[in-house]
């Protein structure tokens, strides 16, 4: 039996279908929202049946509209409430909101029944438009107009209590629980646009994809477990019976895109392609995503002639294409001219300048080589230091009276790292920090003078690091990183709003340094992009020769804003190229080769030279919606731990199913 309080709250939310109780006046005074009450339990049911076809949607009036009778349906959200006779609601919908006013003067029965409706409930609504009076009027795009409410259908009421409700924006749930209840987080009015602009992107790159001769083919999701680099998910099959075999979700078109350049049938391919990785989560991964996939058939090698330009590789009409796409997508979606080519670095530059492959170049500082710093003075401590090991020592130089990142670099007194010594310039020690140092110690004369001339109040960070570097970045490239979070932070740091591209070409080939791919490696030799692409032609010699180190690839990252969000090369078009990574570089055994068969013999069928590349959707959408977590621009994502919250997969499977697929549950 429901108390009186509790079903008079019941009422107000429309918790309840009962019919509301004949209570005394008394009673109703203490009663929250009893003036809320329903005579007709009918009212608070879900319309089944015939109902107007709405005319306009709510976030496209506009003032040209004033004075036409409209139909509008969509969610209404809570009463303002400006007198007994007068409340105004916002009624929204996927494109917008519109402010509706309902008096009581004109139609006491609409008030009524408008304030039994409990917020969040999918309503058709009949009015005029009418021009809102001038001081009431706000610069949104139906700020300038309100609809009179004539007539009302209530068609799906909320009939229960809410997790939280989306419309209030002040006392938001955290993101566990608006991912378990996403369908009600999407009614959010960001993510709302966020998934509209990822429509409208999607529309962008696929008109102008077409337009430059790019044909869209689909390809398949269910392929066979290969050795390409990250963990794959794998699909069990009934096929073989009793037998235990899987297909392997696609860690990208890879193989299928260059099978296509192969077969002559399509010159330009490009697809919107859905790819799975056995990763662990972050803000900006997910174990499904989704990529712009291009390839491209006769891309060139490069030139001889260009040797002097920055863009030393082959693949220049990959970076036409995509400079163009891009451009185009930035100019119809956020209104702006991206102007001339976009800048290209090496990866050696790129390390050595500031201590990362995907370099955030919106602010200055900038990593440098003490020894580059002073060609022409005599530093036996900086030699000494270096030579032995074919080592540099990189430092880091901030001063403390810098408005911008002062305070950052004095509350980084901890470096993250053990090998990076930070030290501080004062007037006592201006002329002889470097007798301080522990990495500048281990050899040279403490006579000599400061290798680099600091002066009071510089902070210095020094770390040594060999000569060729490796990985994604490098310890002073971290610590930069830091410094630019901490400054923004603190508030003292703003990064510029206008996105900086940035090229970043000549990669090591190969590489022993990727903690990801050491599973697979286990100590040999992995590439550093895919074991497709191709070396650059100026170290064909090295290729051939051994020297496995000394080769570059042609491959190309894209970066914005510090963050990768594409990545391809030309690739291998050779069958004895092919083969020779594969057997004497990558030395895969026979069952790890079995895999890439049929592409081996699609090469030795008349190839062409051929290349491609994937841009990160999801990223590209997280960037161009000003969001930290791709997530916000996904429609049912996962958590960082790979979670749905919402499905609640991934899930156990009973025994007996699992004996279908020949698969047995292991004992804990």
């Amino acid at each position: 039996m429901l108390s009186r309080r509790l079903l008079g709250r019941c009422i107000q939310r429309g918790l309840t279908n009962r019919p509301a109780p004949t209570l005394s006046p008394k009673v109703l005074q203490r009663i929250p929202g009893a003036h809320r009450s329903i005579s007709d339990e009918t009212r608070l049911k879900s319309h089944s049946g015939n109902y107007p076809s709405r005319t306009h949607q709510c976030g496209l009036l506009h003032s040209e509209h004033v004075g036409r009778h409209v139909v509008l349906a969509g969610w209404l959200m809570p009463e303002r409430k400006v007198s007994k006779l007068l409340s105004f609601y916002t009624l929204k919908d996927s494109s917008g909101s519109a402010q509706l006013m309902v008096s009581g003067k004109q139609n006491d029965n609409i008030l009524e029944f408008m304030r039994t409706i409990p917020p969040e409930s999918s309503v058709l609504i009949e009015g005029e438009v009418k021009e809102r009076p001038p001081s009431a009027k706000r610069s949104v795009s139906t700020g300038e107009i309100e609809v009179q409410i004539k007539n009302a259908l209530l068609l799906n009421p909320v009939t229960c209590q809410l997790p939280f409700m989306p419309s209030d924006q002040q006392n938001l749930a955290n993101e566990d629980i608006r991912l378990k209840y996403r369908y009600l987080d999407l009614r959010r009015d960001i993510l709302t646009r966020n998934l509209h602009k990822r429509g409208t992107v999607a529309h962008i790159t696929r008109n102008f994809l077409y337009d430059h001769g790019f044909l869209e083919v689909e390809t398949p999701m269910l392929l066979r477990s290969s050795p390409e680099g990250a963990r794959e998910f794998l699909v069990p099959s009934r096929l073989n019976g009793r037998s235990a075999s899987f297909y392997a979700l696609p860690q990208s078109p890879q193989q299928l895109k260059q099978l296509l350049m192969c077969s002559g049938s399509v010159d330009k391919y490009y697809q919107i392609a859905r790819c799975f990785r056995d990763e662990d989560g972050r803000k900006d991964r997910q174990p499904e995503f989704t990529q712009i996939d291009m390839e491209m058939a006769y891309i060139s090698w490069g030139k001889a002639e260009l040797a002097n330009s920055r863009w030393r590789i082959g693949g220049i009409e990959i970076r036409a294409i995509v400079e163009g796409l891009l451009k185009r997508i930035w100019q119809s979606v956020e209104g702006m001219e991206l102007g001339n080519d976009f800048p290209v670095m090496t990866y050696m530059d790129a390390m050595s300048r500031y201590g990362s492959d995907k370099p955030d170049t919106r602010f200055p500082l900038e990593v440098r080589d003490i020894k580059r710093l002073h060609d022409n003075v005599c530093l036996s401590a900086v030699t000494s230091a270096t030579n032995s090991t074919k080592a540099v020592v990189d430092c880091l130089i901030v001063n403390r009276h810098d408005a911008q990142f002062g305070p950052a670099a004095e509350s980084l007194n901890h470096p993250p790292d053990d090998s990076v010594e930070r030290l501080v310039v004062t007037l006592s020690n201006e002329k002889t920090w470097h007798i301080e140092s522990q990495v500048l110690r281990s050899g040279g004369d403490q006579k000599d003078s400061p290798p680099i001339a600091l002066k009071a109040g510089d902070i210095v960070w020094l770390h040594k690091r060999n000569a060729r570097p490796e990985g994604g970045s490098t310890a002073l490239g971290r610590i930069r990183r830091d410094l630019a979070n901490l400054a923004e932070e603190f508030g003292q740091y703003t990064p510029s709003s206008s996105p900086h591209f940035l090229w970043v070409t000549e990669f090591p080939l190969f590489t022993r340094a990727d903690d990801d791919k050491e599973f697979f490696a286990r100590g040999r030799w992995s590439c550093s992009h895919h074991p497709f692409t191709a070396p650059m032609y100026q170290d064909l010699d090295a290729f051939w020769n051994g020297q496995t180190a000394e080769v570059r690839g042609q491959h190309y990252d894209l970066v914005l804003n510090g963050v990768e969000i594409g990545g391809g090369s030309v690739r291998i078009h050779d069958y004895t190229m092919q083969k020779y990574v594969f057997s004497e570089i990558l030395q895969l055994e026979d069952h790890e080769r079995a895999p890439f068969d049929h592409l081996l013999h699609a090469l030795q069928c008349g190839a062409p030279p051929h290349g491609g590349i994937a841009i990160g959707f999801d990223r590209l959408m997280a960037m161009l919606c000003h969001s930290q977590s791709i997530r916000d621009v996904i429609a049912f994502p996962k958590t960082g731990a790979g979670v749905d919250m919402l499905i609640k997969s991934p899930a156990t499977v009973d025994d007996e199913v699992l004996k279908l697929y020949g698969l047995q549950r292991i004992p804990e």
